[in-house]
């Protein structure tokens, strides 16, 4: 009897050991479970982010200001805007009352404009109230927040001890080696289950098997993960630091901008910094509705001209060449030369007539040299040698006149002081009669030509501002109206105030003009609607310190950079006036 209990003790202090090896080379391979997993199918990339809940954070407002703490550890990231316009606060003093503390800590700024504190109480899981009193150009404040600090965000010195010993004994075990151990453990438990059950020891014959069963779940999923792929697999210390990696990236992550279910946005302040997000309060005022028209721009009819050729002929150049296109020139200035060009009949009788005059001066000459010898002789009165002086004087006229029309050329001079818009002559080109070959104008008067359709009284006009791509809105002043409908529309002209020197002739333009009586609405900024992805007009309300929300609107123009908001709004909301398209791109 005494040899049978001792032999039942030894069993069962075998069964004891070998039971609490078993559990301990489970506990301490299943931390390999994920990184197996992780190497299934040879992808050795880095672990899909999961985006959760955003790091620990505290908020505050008031009428001044708008706070955002967020924590890092044992550091809190102040984060500090004027609250209508989301205005970063860079030089202010922020004083921080920690909880019951008595004495607060001053926040010392950072190179990002943000402002930290340090401190062990947010190592410490729980609300922990914080008190910021702040001084600033907008005035003292003083705000009021709660910080709660997660049980994952607190120091755990126990746990990490643990995680610590059991990364640096599985850390002495190679993949390998991992899957041959299951393998012998998972035998021997079978085997000795197999021994108990036939000793009819059905309790503990029951824990062997389900430890086996462990095992065997634990050599499954090791295999899949390693098998076939030992030259790729990371040693456990690789695969304990890559785990880190990805932590941290999660981390990271968690507070990028990212689209809510609800359709809000939430953008960190960090984003909102680095996006340079504005935002305005809304107001009522009073506004004049205005239309949107279609026109060019012109140049000012006193201060441009063309220049023409009267007959016609062929383009010679002056000594200074001809003018090229945006050279500036004065009024008087030679442009160019044209040559007459002639028919032959035309230079046939040209010919003859010159010949008749050549004739008719010989035959003058030797009259003249005839009266003035009897003249001298006082026989002819001295009446009839002025005569003879003055027909002869007639007759050279008459040469040099047909001499002239047959060689001189024809002077293009510029009418007006300007610049040369465009030229369309090169030498020696024949050009026919009334062509345009050079245009003056002159860019510091300008002006839009518009077309006015539909229902739109013209008289009624006023202001105006005109867009262009890629330039300034241009200030409009009103000139005048057709009264003469062209294409069924009638013709408004505006001057434009201090136009811009790359301004050029027959640009189209987008003329918002005011039209109608005066409305109480609320005007933003154009960049401050955007799209949404149905098309619609929209803006993003500032919901909360780091939340966006669309809003739907209906608009009316009003000048070339705001719009009216007719509906969708109301008074004292912050919409995004910069960046707006940035914050709707956000998924």
């Amino acid at each position: 009897m005494v040899q049978f209990g001792f032999v039942r003790a030894i069993r069962g202090l075998s069964f004891g050991a070998l039971g609490a090896a078993a559990i301990l080379v489970a506990a301490l391979l299943t931390p390999f479970t994920p990184l197996a997993q992780a190497h299934e199918g040879h992808d050795h990339g880095p672990a899909e982010v999961v985006m959760g809940p955003a790091a620990p954070r505290v908020s505050a407002t008031s009428e001044a200001y708008e706070l955002v703490g967020i924590l890092r550890g044992e550091r809190l990231l102040i984060f500090l805007d004027r609250f209508p316009s989301n205005e970063p606060v860079t030089k202010a003093n922020i004083a921080v009352t920690i909880g019951d503390a008595t004495d607060a800590v001053t926040a010392e700024p950072t190179a990002d404009g943000a402002y930290a504190i340090v401190s062990p109480r947010f190592l410490s899981a729980g609300p922990v109230e914080l008190v910021f009193a702040i001084t600033g150009d907008a005035g003292e404040d003083l705000l009021v927040g709660t910080l709660t600090v997660p049980q994952e965000a607190a120091a755990m010195p126990g746990v990490s001890t643990i995680n610590a010993l059991r990364t640096w004994v599985t850390s002495l075990v190679s993949p390998l080696w991992q899957i041959v151990l299951l393998a012998v453990a998972t035998t021997g438990l079978a085997s000795y289950g197999v021994f108990l059950l036939l000793r009819r020891y059905f309790l503990q014959a029951a824990a062997t098997a389900l430890m086996a069963v462990a095992c065997v779940g634990l050599l499954f999923e090791s295999a899949r993960g390693h098998g076939g792929d030992d030259d790729h697999a990371d040693p456990p210390a690789a695969g304990a630091n890559n785990a880190s990696k990805n932590a941290s990236a999660a981390a990271v992550a968690v507070d990028s901008p990212r689209r809510l279910p609800d359709g809000q946005v939430f953008v960190p302040k960090p984003t909102q910094r680095l996006l340079d997000v504005r935002t305005e309060q809304l107001t009522t005022q009073e506004a004049q509705r205005a239309v949107s028209l279609i026109g060019r721009v012109i140049a000012d009819p006193n201060s441009t001209s063309l220049v023409q050729s009267m007959n016609g002929g062929r383009v010679m150049a002056p000594e200074t060449g001809l003018p090229r296109i945006g050279q500036t020139v004065k009024k008087g200035d030679l442009l160019a030369r044209i040559e007459p060009t002639l028919p032959q009949a035309d230079r046939t009788t040209i010919l003859e007539k010159l010949g008749e005059v050549e004739q008719l001066i010989s035959v003058a000459e030797a009259r003249l040299r005839r009266t003035r010898i009897l003249v001298e002789k006082n026989v002819a009165p001295q009446s009839q040698l002025v005569d003879a002086e003055v027909e002869l004087e007639g007759l050279r006229r008459r040469r040099q006149v047909l001499h002239e029309i047959r060689v001189e050329p024809e002077s293009l001079r510029a009418p007006t002081s300007g610049v040369i818009a465009s030229a369309r002559v090169v030498p020696g080109q024949v050009v026919q009669a009334q062509d345009i070959l050079f245009q003056v104008v002159d860019p510091a008067n300008l002006w839009v030509e518009a077309l006015v359709y539909g229902e739109i009284d013209p008289a009624t006009l006023g202001q105006a501002t005109a867009t262009t791509p890629g330039r300034p809105p241009l200030d409009l002043r009103f000139q005048g109206f057709s009264h003469a409908l062209q294409q069924h529309a009638s013709v408004v002209q505006y001057v434009i105030e201090n136009p811009p020197a790359n301004l050029s002739i027959g640009l189209p333009v987008n003329v918002i003009a005011r039209s109608g009586a005066p409305v109480t609405a609320m005007i933003v900024p154009k960049d401050a609607v955007v799209r949404s992805p149905n098309g619609e007009a929209m803006v993003w309300r500032h919901q909360a310190a780091e939340l966006f929300a669309p809003q739907p609107v209906r608009t009316a123009p009003f000048d070339a950079k705001r719009v009216i908001i007719a509906a969708g709004v109301s008074k004292g909301d912050r919409v995004v006036v910069r960046a707006s398209d940035l914050v709707n791109q956000v998924r």
